[in-house]
C-alpha cells in the first residue's frame, strides 16, 4: 500500500498523465513560479519581523531619551535660571 490506499503504480500513472497533459516545460515553469512565490513569501515574513523588531527598538530608544534629560535641555534650564 502507498499513501492513503493509493499504490505506487497508481501514482506513476497519474504522474504520466499530468506530464502528457501539461508537458515538461510547463511543469518546470509552474515549479519555478511556485518556488518563487514561496521565496517571496518567506522574504516578506522576514522583512515584517525585522520591521517589528526595528520599531520596538525605536520605541525603546525614544522612551529612554524621554526618561533622561539631554545636555541641551540642562543647559537651557541653566540659561533660564541665570536670566531671572
Amino acid at each position: 500500500m502507498g499513501l492513503g490506499g493509493i499504490s505506487i503504480w497508481q501514482l506513476l500513472i497519474v504522474l504520466a498523465i499530468i506530464v502528457l497533459l501539461f508537458g515538461t516545460k510547463k511543469l518546470r515553469g509552474m515549479g519555478g513560479d511556485l518556488g518563487g512565490a514561496v521565496k517571496g513569501f518567506k522574504k516578506a515574513m522576514s522583512d515584517d519581523q525585522n520591521k517589528d523588531s526595528d520599531s520596538e527598538k525605536t520605541e525603546q530608544i525614544q522612551e529612554s531619551q524621554k526618561a533622561t534629560p539631554t545636555d541641551t535641555q540642562s543647559t537651557e534650564k541653566t540659561k533660564d535660571d541665570t536670566k531671572v
